[in-house]
């Protein structure tokens, strides 16, 4: 789509930073100036915004978002929802509209729980992990062009977080993914401290044991910066899993893989708030973005993994002395039930 091909095209790519098997390359690009909107963060912590559940009965696919503030509320791809009857995350980037109330189509990552804990929704500072967002876009690219519809495969979504736990022997009670962040979460938190924001920079590429994972883009460096712990938490939680010795080694042709990107044929649909959606794919790649205001608010755009040569590269050296070893009951119960 020419919008993505010119917003790629105004962007630096910036000295790339390692940490263990993680490079980062940043991409600076000339928008220093103040967001027109709020970070669903921002919004929550003003008491500008309510997420619940749709009814007291609920449903797995879809949450209720009412926006009382004065601005737009800027919600990530991927971002966890925690709370009420069991803990989803965004399909996709939404830029709800002031003083406005609308459906969020989102895919549940707590497959063994369907009761209330909360009457409302939180954010814990985490998202979906990378190669999990990776996969579920491109499930939502599908949904898009096919029905109209925003919906991922919710079932391969629980079996890829129950795959992974199972890999990095993370136990749950309700299979929720958020354990496997809290089990992780001192090795996690080290990329944190070792990789900084730089000026001006407004995404990323990230890396994996040599090959680039995936990028992301926004329309100001200041979103970016609010932004950037949940994404890097998402990548890192990948990298802990796929430690195979392959320390400090950078991303290959960066600004080829963006090429790709820009070239690959795109589907453009009108969002579920402000702006479009478009949804982009070519060989390997899986990516979605929202176009709003004249602008490209938010690009994803990730290669895609197979989860089975995942799987097999994981070894039992994994560091673990930080974690908590939980009872794992998988899907099952309420929480499938409910779909």
């Amino acid at each position: 789509m020419q919008i993505i091909e010119e917003t790629l095209s105004r962007v630096t790519a910036g000295a790339g930073v390692s940490f263990n098997n993680l490079s980062v390359i940043p991409l600076v690009a000339a928008n220093g100036v103040e967001p027109d909107y709020l970070t669903l963060d921002e919004a929550l912590a003003r008491g500008n915004v309510r997420v619940t559940e749709t009814s007291e009965a609920g449903d797995v696919p879809e949450l209720r978002l009412e926006n009382l503030g004065e601005q737009p509320v800027l919600l990530l791809d991927g971002e966890e929802l925690v709370g009420a009857k069991q803990n989803r995350v965004l399909n996709l980037t939404i830029l709800a509209p002031a003083k406005s109330t609308i459906t969020i189509p989102v895919s549940c990552v707590e497959a063994g729980r369907w009761s209330h804990t909360s009457p409302e929704f939180s954010t814990k500072g985490r998202a979906f992990y990378a190669a999990g967002r990776a996969r579920k876009a491109d499930q939502v690219t599908a949904s898009l062009r096919t029905s109209g519809t925003r919906h991922s495969r919710q079932g391969e979504v629980w079996e890829d977080i129950a795959a992974k736990s199972r890999r990095m022997e993370s136990y749950s009670d309700t299979a929720a993914m958020e354990c496997l962040y809290e089990d992780y979460q001192d090795q996690v938190e080290e990329y944190l401290k070792a990789i900084e924001v730089v000026e001006g920079q407004a995404g990323e590429v990230f890396g994996i044991n040599g090959q680039i994972r995936g990028v992301e883009l926004f329309d100001f460096s200041v979103t970016f910066r609010k932004l950037m712990p949940k994404l890097l938490r998402s990548y890192a939680l990948d990298a802990i899993d796929e430690q195979d010795g392959s320390a400090n080694s950078s991303p290959p042709d960066v600004m080829r893989f963006l090429s790709a990107v820009a070239a690959a044929d795109g589907s453009e649909h009108p969002a579920v708030g402000v702006g479009d959606d478009i949804r982009i794919s070519g060989p390997g790649l899986a990516d979605g973005a929202l176009s709003a205001l004249d602008r490209v608010v938010h690009l994803c755009a990730f290669q895609l993994q197979e989860m089975g040569s995942q799987g097999q590269s994981r070894g039992g050296n994994l560091a673990r002395s930080s974690r908590r070893m939980r009872h794992y009951r998988g899907r099952g119960g309420n929480g499938s039930g409910a779909v």
